[in-house]
């Protein structure tokens, strides 16, 4: 989860300005607003406008200002608006590439029910006023949030539509690896995909990651139904 939130926040605010209109100053009367660019008024609002409890412990270790703070592929991502020149999205590519670890033993199906159940889980990673203990129930995948899944559920819209993946695609060697990258480091395939890094960041296990899988792929997962 770490370094994900920065580039959706700092968009959202920059949005929200743009709406509403330049603003004047801080309770100090020192800051002129309209006079910083977009990307500084939003680091602004982030890191200083004590607008967020920055200091919150959260569950990888440190505190929530450390996930607000982005690495190199999401500074690249945010200053092209999602579309680096080829060089860079070379870079990116192999950079993702690199970063893949494979499971010993190859990659493999893992229980289609127990991957229904991280499709469908928010669970995990989420700071506020009830952090996600961890040691009492797992993060799920948060895919429901975004594709839509089997048919007896409703899920989002905002990426493709996975129904039916297995189906169209059947489980061949090459669609296992290209499953596994795409949730493990979708980088790999796509420079600045919104699509979280759920491997690459230690968001999900090699386990939960092959149970995901089997629910996508497995012919028997309401996914293929």
């Amino acid at each position: 989860m770490k370094n994900l939130l920065n580039p959706m926040a700092s968009a959202a605010l920059a949005a929200l300005l743009l709406m509403v209109g330049p603003l004047h100053a801080d309770n100090t009367g020192q800051l002129d607003y309209t006079q910083m660019t977009p990307e500084a008024l939003a680091e602004y609002l982030i890191f200083e406008a004590k607008g967020f409890k920055l200091d919150m412990d959260v569950q990888e270790g440190g505190k929530a200002k450390q996930r607000m703070v982005q690495d190199e592929l999401q500074k690249v991502c945010t200053q092209t608006h999602n579309k680096p020149s080829p060089e860079q999205a070379g870079k990116i590519l192999a950079e993702a590439r690199a970063s893949i670890k494979y499971p010993e033993g190859g990659i493999k199906l893992g229980d289609w029910r127990k991957g229904r159940e991280l499709a469908w889980s928010g669970y995990g990673f989420r700071i506020g006023h009830k952090i996600d203990d961890h040691s009492k129930r797992e993060p799920g995948g948060n895919c429901y949030n975004c594709h839509q899944l089997a048919t007896d559920r409703v899920g989002g819209t905002l990426a493709p539509s996975l129904t039916n993946y297995g189906k169209t695609r059947g489980n061949s060697e090459q669609t296992l690896r290209f499953v596994y990258d795409m949730i493990y480091n979708p980088h790999a395939y796509f420079p600045c995909t919104r699509m979280p890094r759920m491997g690459a960041k230690g968001l999900l296990s090699n386990e939960q990651i092959s149970h995901l899988m089997a629910y996508l792929l497995d012919p028997e997962s309401p996914v293929n139904h």
